[in-house]
């Protein structure tokens, strides 16, 4: 509870009147605070200095022993280059300023992509990207820590990392890191290199060199330093080199006309989709060809259904197609490669994931067969479905699978991808001419997470989904009077099976242009209407205001509001005892989502948490998001690392659209009403009587106090009086 005490004081003087006045504000505030808020609190004070060093650069390094299978696939038929450029060879010499300044660098920053710059503007954005991810890993290593010997396999050792299970470092199966003793003072010092053979918790298992097993004994310390993976971005590189053909191909040549046929489809709901089966229709009758057929799936309009059922019937369309399904992630594909199963010959259908996948977190079915070691090319090519992720599609490339053998690449979840990411499974493999690509996703849901603010800047973090739908004519809505897209080149889903009518409401308008259909099942979405903690009865949308505090502990960088956890954590406690109770349903840990922008915030909850971007592509009967923010003072800096909820307005869309019957918002009203698309949010709840919790209109924000006192005329005789706000750290001359 915030007040602003303000003091005037004005010294005696002779005579009277002359002496100038000054005053002083201070911002008290009074602190009501739960047993479970103290358990919750900083357990330590922040302190983001931390004791680095510099990586030696005089070394020798003794080679690892990698993991069982990492170094068997398919035969190489076309090399994957280093890709180091000679302006990152320039950057890693001298500042990142001076880099910049390199002429020909920021030609191509400044220049607008097109086919003529597009290899060289992508080579130099993926090489900044870099840059980025070599800075940012560096602030992961350890200085003077142990080992253990792994008693199952003493071949092994055990490294401590915290973080890990979170990705804070990201850590994967077949990385390396490198260990050094710490008491080490050699000239040159010897590096050992140790590859990750399985990530367990906050520990990973790292197979070294004889040299190293043979002198380690309990208690040695070693120095840890953490490298970046480079085989995705080398992939990259490839890509963007052969993808200027295609896509000169797909894109700016004219486009021939087909009839569109009628299919009988797989799953009978889409017969009843007009949407959803006009996408189908098109897809397999080719109308789109050469350029991409797109599927625009806003949130909950089941943009996978359709693509499942496209792949379905184009599996039986002919025996001489060839199907290659991909995705960003491991857990995408998985659910593609689940719903053909019992559609597609078991024989015909393979899922293949990359060396670095943890065996653990493959789904039963996949379990059958050796889905990690690529099969012989011939054996490859006579399958009729392939999914894999989109990097490890680059691996078909590099077995020599020849363009044009797959007849149909469909990329699902497209919008979560980088350009030059969405391009490895398509560069190489996709016959421009006779092939057919069909990209799904959402260009107003998040789209690629990037570590450079500078490739970020200059359009690095934009799908290819994303580039298309805003600067290609053929994928935008018609401005001759007609409403919809041209539907022999995408298909925007407008049925919504999901949500509640009052929790769409919000997205529809901000960003479908109130297009979007209200189906989900009434009793479904209509499951907490009648929940005797809401606000309002028949409005399972709520919007809890507090006062909370932004918290730092210790070197983390992320936030996190205990005021918003006691809050949280009350509605979880009437969620419990209601369930069940006057027509409620019951609920299971599955049917509650936490969603928050900081990670330091989801670690406080024990379960159901997760950030925006676990969130995107999944649903909750029941949402609750944890807004954390509290202070304008770190709003800018939310802009610039592009975190939280006020500096993307996609991360709104998404944490707002994965609730079926119940939302929850909890957050600061007077932080997050400087943002446009939060104060719509806010107004609206507040119109339908779903607001709860603190009364901010009379509450000043930290400027609100300045710009009020600035409006003061305390001096008669037009001095000046000296104000200042002591807890800011920083004066104000009013």
């Amino acid at each position: 509870f915030p007040a602003t005490m303000y003091f005037e004081f004005c010294p005696e003087a002779d005579p009277p009147g002359t002496a100038k006045p000054f005053c002083i504000v201070r911002e008290v505030e009074a602190v009501v605070q739960s047993g479970l808020a103290e358990t919750l609190g900083p357990e330590s004070p922040y302190n983001p200095k931390q004791n680095r060093r510099l990586r030696p650069e005089n070394r020798i390094l003794e080679e690892g022993v990698p993991p069982e299978r990492l170094d068997r696939s398919i035969y190489l038929s076309i090399y994957l280059s280093i890709y180091l450029s000679i302006y990152l060879s320039i950057y890693l010499s001298i500042h990142l300023s001076i880099y910049l300044s390199i002429n020909h660098v920021q030609y191509l920053l400044d220049t607008q992509l097109c086919m003529k710059n597009y290899k060289e503007r992508f080579h130099l954005l993926l090489h900044l990207e870099e840059i980025q991810m070599e800075v940012d890993i560096k602030k992961y290593d350890l200085y003077g820590k142990t080992m253990t010997l792994d008693k199952s396999n003493k071949k092994l050792l055990i490294l401590k990392v915290p973080g890990v299970a979170e990705n804070r470092p990201s850590v994967l199966r077949g990385d390396k890191l490198n260990v050094c003793l710490s008491e080490d003072r050699s000239q040159p010092i010897t590096v050992y290199e140790g590859y990750v053979h399985s990530v367990e918790l906050d520990r990973v298992k790292l197979g070294f060199s004889k040299k190293l097993l043979q002198k380690f004994v309990n208690n040695m310390k070693f120095n840890v330093e953490f490298n970046i993976n480079r085989f995705p971005i080398r992939l990259q590189h490839r890509a963007v080199e052969l993808a200027c053909q295609v896509l000169v191909l797909t894109l700016f040549v004219f486009i021939k006309h087909y009839c569109v046929l009628s299919y009988s489809m797989f799953n009978k709901d889409l017969e009843n989709n007009p949407e959803q089966k006009a996408a189908v229709q098109h897809i397999l009758s080719g109308t789109s060809k050469p350029a991409p057929y797109l599927i625009f799936g806003p949130p909950g309009t089941g943009k996978t259904v359709t693509v499942v059922e496209a792949i379905k019937q184009v599996n039986k369309s002919e025996a001489t197609t060839h199907i290659l399904a991909c995705a960003p992630s491991n857990s995408a594909c998985d659910l593609l490669c689940e719903r053909l199963l019992g559609y597609v010959d078991a024989h015909r259908l393979y899922r293949l994931c990359a060396p670095s996948r943890d065996p653990c977190t493959l789904p039963n079915w996949n379990k059958d067969h050796n889905s990690f070691q690529l099969p012989s090319r011939d054996d490859l090519m006579k399958r009729s479905v392939i999914v894999v992720t989109l990097v490890t599609a680059g691996r078909l490339v590099s077995g020599g699978v020849p363009k044009g053998h797959f007849t149909h690449i469909f990329i699902d979840e497209a919008g979560q991808a980088v350009e030059s990411e969405c391009i490895i499974g398509i560069a190489g493999l996709l016959d421009p001419v006779k092939g057919q690509l069909v990209l799904a996703g959402d260009p107003q849901q998040l789209g690629p997470i990037l570590r450079s603010p500078l490739a970020q800047l200059h359009g690095l973090g934009q799908s290819l989904l994303e580039r298309l739908m805003t600067q290609n004519a053929l994928y935008q809505k018609s401005q001759d009077g007609h409403s919809g897209y041209d539907t022999r080149f995408v298909t925007k889903l407008l049925r919504n099976y999901r949500s509640h009518p009052a929790i769409l409401k919000i997205p529809n308008e901000l960003f479908y242009e109130n297009e979007l259909q209200v189906f989900a099942n009434q009793m479904e979405r209509e499951a907490f209407c009648c929940w005797e903690h809401l606000p309002k009865k028949g409005f399972p949308v709520m919007f809890h205001g507090v006062m909370g505090k932004d918290d730092r502990e210790a070197n983390s960088p992320s936030f996190f509001n205990v005021t918003e956890i006691e809050v949280i954590v009350s509605y979880l406690n009437k969620l419990m005892q209601t369930q069940g109770k006057k027509g409620l349903p019951k609920l299971s840990a599955n049917d509650i989502g936490i969603i928050t922008p900081y990670r330091k915030q989801a670690r406080l909850f024990v379960k159901f948490v997760g950030s925006v971007e676990e969130f995107q592509g999944q649903e909750r009967r029941v949402i609750i998001v944890s807004t954390v923010r509290s202070s304008v003072n770190y709003v800018k800096m939310d802009q610039d690392f592009n975190i939280g909820f006020l500096s993307n307005e996609k991360r709104f869309n998404v944490a707002m659209t994965r609730a079926k019957a119940l939302l929850v918002v909890v957050g600061n009203p007077v932080i997050l009403s400087k943002d446009p698309t939060w104060q719509r949010f806010i107004r609206y709840c507040e119109l339908e009587q779903g607001y709860t919790g603190f009364d901010y209109k009379d509450a000043e924000g930290e400027e609100d106090v300045v710009s009020r006192l600035a409006s003061l005329k305390i001096s008669s005789d037009g001095m000046q009086p000296y104000i200042t706000l002591s807890d800011q750290k920083c004066n104000y001359i009013m």
